[in-house]
C-alpha cells in the first residue's frame, strides 16, 4: 500500500477516534440537556451515530491537514532566491499620466 494512502486510513481512524471520545464526553458532561434528550427518544441512538459521523468527517479532515502540514521537506538546495535587497535608482523614476475618460463619456456606455 502506498505510504500516502496508509497515512491518509491511519489520520482519518484518529479523527474518527477523536470524535468518538467528543461525543462521548458531550454525552456525559450532558451539554445542551443532550444526554436526556438521546436517552428518552427511540431515534437517540440514530442521532449519536450521526452526530459521531458529522464530527468525525471534521476531525479526520483536520487531522490529516495537519499531518500533511506536518511534513517536512528534504530538500538540499539552501532556501532558494536571492537575499540581496533590490536597489531602486529614484533619480530615473518618470510619472506616468493616465487620461480618465469624460463623464459624458460614461454616461453614453450605460
Amino acid at each position: 500500500m502506498p505510504k500516502l494512502i496508509r497515512l491518509y486510513i491511519t489520520q482519518v481512524l484518529i479523527g474518527f477516534g477523536i470524535a468518538a471520545a467528543f461525543v462521548a464526553m458531550l454525552l456525559y458532561f450532558n451539554v445542551a440537556n443532550l444526554w436526556h434528550l438521546v436517552s428518552h427518544s427511540d431515534a437517540g441512538l440514530l442521532a449519536v451515530g450521526i452526530l459521531w459521523f458529522a464530527n468525525g468527517i471534521v476531525f479526520a479532515g483536520v487531522q490529516f491537514a495537519i499531518a500533511v502540514m506536518r511534513m517536512k521537506d528534504d530538500d538540499a538546495g539552501n532556501g532558494g532566491g536571492r537575499r540581496d535587497p533590490i536597489r531602486v535608482d529614484m533619480t530615473r523614476m518618470v510619472p506616468v499620466r493616465q487620461e480618465a475618460p469624460a463623464k459624458t463619456d460614461l454616461m453614453r456606455r450605460h
